[in-house]
């Protein structure tokens, strides 16, 4: 399969780098030198974006936040610096992964491999519905209670997608953590709770059933 993946920075220099080393991997490389360009070829339907923080129009932080509820595939950040409150703000807001500068092609290859390779494994499985009216589809990635959509973040639906298919099995933050985030990801599993509150709110806001139950001092499980 030809990967299209979408090569956000504003300096010329490493998007031509990049643009090149991943053409001459079998990708389509697609460009972008600023975050309104960036907007502009998300309609290119890329299936991974390299998106760098630091851009002087819209920084990519703003631009992973408005495109996140549009957009599924992985978006790994590219920064000089990075602190771990700006990590956080980073997974929050959708992020999926951070590559700090300077980096190695190889590395980064990896990661990049490493983040396709789990998307094409979410596409093998097929619709599945649970109790209630909640149903989730594992092939579309996407969360339905009745006829209502009900919007979630990618991150956010690869947590339900994993406590979903574990009913019963309880997993703590860590563990969460390194199985949707990776174990070589550059946050911490704190990021984990701040997911679960969200997709708590957005299934409140349809059923009062807990689909995400808290055991405490152990970790999270579906109670489907």
């Amino acid at each position: 399969m030809d990967y299209k993946i979408l090569i956000v920075d504003d300096e010329p220099d490493i998007v031509s780098m990049l643009a090149s080393f991943f053409s001459g991997k079998g990708y389509q490389a697609l460009t972008a030198h600023s975050g309104a360009e960036a907007l502009r070829k998300i309609g290119q339907t890329p299936d991974i974006i390299l998106l760098d923080i630091n851009m002087p129009d819209m920084d990519g932080l703003e631009v992973c936040e408005m495109i996140r509820d549009r957009v599924s595939c992985p978006i790994l950040f590219l920064t000089a610096r990075i602190e771990d409150a700006d990590k956080v703000k980073g997974f929050s807001v959708g992020g999926d992964d951070y590559i700090l500068k300077p980096f190695s092609l190889m590395e980064l290859e990896a990661r990049v491999c490493a983040h396709l390779r789990r998307e094409a494994r979410h596409k093998v499985d097929t619709r599945l519905k649970f109790a209630g009216d909640l149903a989730i589809d594992y092939t579309q990635r996407q969360l339905f209670y009745g006829k209502e959509e009900i919007s979630v973040t990618k991150k956010e639906f690869d947590i339900v997608e994993l406590l979903s298919q574990n009913p019963g099995q309880v997993f703590d933050k860590e563990r969460i953590y390194e199985k949707i985030w990776g174990y070589d990801s550059e946050g911490d599993s704190g990021v984990v709770a701040e997911h679960i509150r969200r997709i708590r709110t957005k299934i409140a806001a349809h059923t009062d059933h807990t689909y995400i139950e808290t055991v405490w001092g152990c970790g999270y499980k579906w109670n489907c």
